[in-house]
């Protein structure tokens, strides 16, 4: 593989600023963090051809291979792992901060034409959107493993385990996180950034990296909400069961319902609801309408 650097030092995931602090008449000045945000430009390019850029993203520094090759896999320009030929960084002689490019070299042709197809935010909420998309999805995706069924006692601690793995949070307060588990509630990997579709897309693609996909066996828990682009990186990686600590759009839960992903929303304290595939959570009959 190419380079793969280190996390960056805090200061570049976590900015030092001064701030005037006002609680209620008390006033202060005094040093806060905030989460770090800068661009990131995803290329690619195949055996002897031109680099082609395929998208800009606003994301906070860090794992900048697997967010280049998770947001590919997601977008369905990347499959396999043994696909890549190497991940490069920026040309640091041209580049202050050369992690600001990232070139993903594939062993096979790329074809720009599938650019087209696709419509790519310049933000940190890169995805394919709208009802169109999903029968794209429902096409292209194959179909999730029926996977492990779980205790409602393995999905409860998953929050407060996700929470104490985040690093720059404990820093900030401002960073969104995905993290990955084992169908035993045991953390796999856990990436942070300030979109959670990035955080999701760095999580994914290091396991793309690492040869591990689909994710047919594991639960994945991000923060914040479900939007429907967190269920298409779901579905594309295999995940079988997706939950939050917060609520699912309507166009998230039809398309968990379509694509067979177990959605888990208001996972908080020993209480959350599942929306769609109940089957893979193991409780009693439910009552009421």
């Amino acid at each position: 593989m190419g380079p793969h650097p280190d996390e960056p030092a805090l200061e570049r995931r976590a900015t030092r600023v001064a701030v005037t602090a006002v609680r209620g008449l008390a006033v202060e000045t005094r040093d806060d963090r905030l989460a770090g945000e800068e661009p990131m430009a995803i290329r690619v390019a195949g055996p002897g051809q031109a680099p082609v850029d395929v998208s800009v993203t606003m994301r906070t520094p860090g794992h900048e291979a697997e967010l280049a090759v998770g947001f590919l896999h997601a977008e369905g320009l990347l499959r396999h792992r043994d696909e890549v030929e190497a991940v490069e960084l920026g040309d640091p002689s041209a580049l202050a901060r050369p992690d600001d490019e990232v070139l993903v070299r594939l062993r096979r042709p790329f074809d720009p034409a599938l650019l087209a197809a696709r419509h790519f935010a310049v933000s940190s909420s890169c995805g394919i959107c709208g009802k169109a998309a999903l029968d794209d999805i429902h096409v292209r995706v194959a179909p999730i493993p029926d996977g492990p069924v779980v205790t409602p006692q393995v999905l409860w601690p998953l929050p407060s385990r996700l929470r104490e793995a985040q690093a720059v949070f404990e820093a900030t307060g401002g960073l969104h996180a995905a993290g990955l588990f084992e169908a035993d509630g045991t953390l796999v990997a856990v990436r942070e950034d300030i979109g959670r579709h990035n955080a999701l897309d760095k999580l994914i693609g290091s396991r793309l990296l690492a040869g591990e996909l689909p994710l047919g066996g594991g639960i994945v828990l991000v923060s914040g909400r479900i939007g429907f682009e967190l269920v298409q990186k779901a579905a594309v990686a295999g995940v079988p069961i997706l939950a939050a600590v917060s609520a699912p759009s309507d166009l998230a839960v039809d398309a968990a319902e379509r694509l067979g992903i177990t959605l888990v929303g208001f996972l908080r304290g020993e209480g959350f609801n599942v929306y769609t595939r109940p089957d893979r959570v193991a409780v009693g009959r439910a009552s009421g309408a």
